[in-house]
């Protein structure tokens, strides 16, 4: 008998099939934080945020991993995740964003225009999947899509990486976006790569006051490039401009820091107060 992998919304529900050791065990594979690393960087890319310090939605946020690279961007985030155990070893890590439990199936719990843009990485497939008889998948697209539309700002984007089973559930995922408002559609970087193909649905909510029509971004690989995904000497050497910590080019450490504390106090948490000190170098202790 030949033995084949199976797609883990084929195994259980995502708050079951995240759970205990399995939560952890995702939260600190190498391998499976370097994939989730890049798969963000490159959401983000494409989400092209026009401001610092947005406010980013994270949906299907798991243990944090996509929010640390958010905060490394220099944004404020709020992730929301199915699975409470995915979410308390985000706690335990003391990622700095906040995190909530949510079936993004049953909507999202936002006032309008709360966000300026969205990511998802590798969770909307889970949406595709009926768990029972009272399970629509199509109803519960339907419902994600329409709240997600609502707590975009005008002119927000949306950047949802995932696994389409099939081309009629990306028919099926793409028709559900459209009809509830947004523009955009389905971008596929290295096409012609098996292992290296990576598929974003790139969502626009309306257009922004006074800018430019947005436009789909470039996919990559696609005009006789290399197939081959290599994000490790782009990272490393972005990594070395910013700076420690996510430092962009140019900012100081002092300055790096203040501007750290002040978005902790906007998400309301306790921070020391600003001295002649925040910053400094300790000696060390005999």
């Amino acid at each position: 008998a030949t033995y084949t992998m199976s797609r883990p919304e084929h195994v259980a529900p995502p708050e079951m099939f995240y759970s205990g050791e399995e939560a952890k065990k995702y939260a600190t594979n190498s391998r499976m934080r370097e994939i989730q690393t890049t798969l963000t960087e490159r959401a983000l890319e494409l989400l092209a945020l026009p401001y610092e310090n947005s406010m980013v939605l994270d949906v299907g946020c798991g243990s944090g991993l996509s929010g640390e690279c958010i905060t490394e961007a220099g944004h404020q985030w709020i992730g929301c995740d199915i699975s409470p155990d995915m979410l308390q070893v985000a706690k335990d890590m003391e990622v700095e964003g906040d995190v909530m439990v949510n079936d993004m199936g049953q909507g999202l719990p936002f006032r309008p225009a709360t966000f300026d843009g969205c990511i998802s990485i590798s969770a909307i497939q889970w949406l595709c999947n009926a768990e029972g008889s009272s399970s629509n998948p199509y109803r519960r697209l339907l419902t994600f899509f329409t709240s997600l539309h609502h707590v975009l700002t005008r002119g927000g984007r949306a950047v949802l990486q995932w696994y389409p089973e099939n081309a009629q559930q990306m028919e099926l995922v793409t028709t559900c976006a459209m009809r509830c408002g947004f523009g955009g559609g389905l971008l596929v970087d290295y096409p012609h790569s098996t292992r290296a193909k990576k598929y974003f649905l790139v969502l626009f909510a309306g257009q922004r006051e006074g800018a430019a029509p947005q436009q789909m971004p470039q996919a990559m690989g696609g005009n006789g490039e290399k197939d081959t995904v290599d994000f490790t000497n782009k990272r490393n050497r972005e990594k070395k401009e910013r700076g420690q910590r996510g430092r962009s080019k140019g900012i100081g450490k002092k300055e790096w820091t203040l501007n750290k504390k002040q978005r902790q106090r906007a998400q309301g948490k306790t921070v020391p107060e600003d001295s002649k000190y925040t910053a400094r170098k300790r000696r060390p202790k005999f």
